[in-house]
């Protein structure tokens, strides 16, 4: 597997990523597998069931197709009856969100009654499933996997994800499940914005601020085959298309796990948005799943605005308060601090205004290009100033930058004599410079370091 293509404009409708969910009941294996299809180690490993407790989201790239994987650990083990529970909350999430359903079962311990009880939820279900049956380290174990039928779900897919033996054809079998997104383009070049947070931070409320009483500004307009709806904004001079979540378009009788629900809503925003308005709640601080989504903004390469709502339920509104909050949201957020933070009220409209235009400077700096002439100009001489360190004897020499073109946020390329010596330290150095010398507030940066 190969790192995420940055190239294409995050606005068209091809950027579209689809959602394939790992389901299953507690050590069959499903956080090997993520990390096997991410080609990470996020994801914590371990015999003892109930270990994730963290749910993990990350990206596969197979054959040049990219898509979103989740893992849908998270239980905690206290008897058999929360078990069952829980398994059927993650799993109804998981059929109602994701486009490719892994249903994990371990071909050692054979069917289980829990398994029994994800298939029965699963066999109900519209979307594509695929049975994989795990833990298949050698050739006689397949034929074991023929009790799996019992399941109704076809063919059991036999694995291993440890070792990785037959995680290629899987990848093949879920591409071929996966909507075709390049079927449906959209039509309008706009930019797209998505407010996301946790449950109750005042999402809806936002909303309903920026758009108003004057419905007929207001348009519904179809995206793609991921049956995303985007609401397009006229007013005030502005004009950019307001990505679906779940304050907008509610779900029917949601009584499931909140946390998961919302982060399921919101990786679907995200992925489909170029910036994306992050909301804290002022009451409450910043709180695990605040980062959780911070985290997803930052792996999609998405612009980023804070506000932190319900300002005018504080009482001390000082100065000295604010810098406080500023400081605490910029560390927790660390290593990317270049965004904007607007203490607002979605309920009294206090500065809703200033968040719409901070939201547009934002796409406006994820579009922006530096001249190659002016770069070199300005950077060069900053790097024969402060180079590289040197490694193994040998010093590092870096004679030529540019902005890489049609790239989904700013991405720069400097050249060196030997580039597999500049390390993380350095390139985040570079970025801070070219921060420093352009306005790249509320951007990712991509820094590439290639041979000369």
């Amino acid at each position: 597997m190969s790192a995420p293509s940055l190239t294409g404009r995050a606005g068209s409708g091809s950027i579209l990523l689809m959602l394939v969910a790992i389901v299953g009941r507690p050590n069959v294996g499903k956080s090997t597998l993520f990390n096997r299809l991410t080609n990470t180690r996020h994801a914590i490993v371990s015999d003892e069931a109930g270990t994730t407790r963290d749910r993990q989201y990350g990206k596969c790239e197979w054959v040049g197709r990219e898509f979103s994987v989740v893992d849908t650990g998270g239980w905690v083990v206290n008897s058999d009856d929360i078990f069952e529970e829980e398994i059927r909350k993650q799993v109804t999430l998981a059929t109602e969100e994701a486009d490719v359903i892994l249903f994990l079962v371990d071909i050692n311990t054979g069917v289980t009654d829990l398994d029994e009880a994800v298939a029965a939820i699963l066999r109900r279900s519209t979307k594509p499933v695929i049975l994989v049956a795990n833990k298949t380290d050698n050739n006689d174990q397949q034929w074991q996997s023929a009790e799996f039928y019992t399941l109704g779900l076809g063919d059991p897919f036999c694995i291993s994800s440890a070792t990785g033996s037959g995680t290629g054809d899987l990848l093949d079998l879920v591409l071929q499940k996966l909507p075709q997104t390049d079927e449906v383009q959209e039509e309008l070049d706009l930019p797209r914005i998505a407010v996301v947070g946790r449950p109750n931070v005042g999402k809806s409320s936002l909303t309903n601020a920026f758009i108003g009483e004057e419905r007929h500004i207001v348009t519904d307009i179809a995206g793609t085959t991921r049956d995303s709806i985007y609401t397009r904004y006229q007013k005030f001079g502005f004009d950019f298309l307001l990505v679906d979540t779940a304050g907008i378009r509610r779900k029917a009788r949601v009584s499931e796990d909140l946390e998961f629900y919302s982060v399921m809503r919101s990786i679907r925003a995200i992925e489909n948005s170029d910036v994306c308005i992050l909301m804290l709640d002022a009451t409450r601080g910043i709180e695990a799943q605040d980062l959780s989504i911070f985290q997803i903004i930052q792996r999609n390469q998405k612009g980023l605005v804070v506000v932190v709502n319900k300002w005018d339920l504080v009482e001390d509104k000082s100065t000295t308060a604010i810098k406080y909050f500023e400081d605490t949201i910029r560390e927790r957020m660390a290593p990317f601090t270049d965004f904007e933070i607007i203490f607002a009220s979605a309920l009294t409209k206090q500065r809703i205004f200033k968040v719409l235009e901070t939201a547009a400077a934002v796409d406006k700096h994820r579009r922006a290009r530096v001249g190659t002439t002016k770069l070199n100009q300005e950077m060069l001489p900053l790097i024969e100033a402060y180079p590289p360190p040197s490694m193994k004897g040998k010093y590092i020499k870096i004679k030529y930058c540019a902005q890489l073109p049609d790239t989904r946020i700013p991405s720069f390329v400097f050249y060196a004599n030997l580039p597999q010596y500049v390390k993380e330290p350095y390139r985040r150095f570079l970025e801070n410079k070219i921060r420093e010398r352009w306005n790249f507030s509320g951007t990712p940066i991509n820094i590439f370091i290639r041979q000369k």
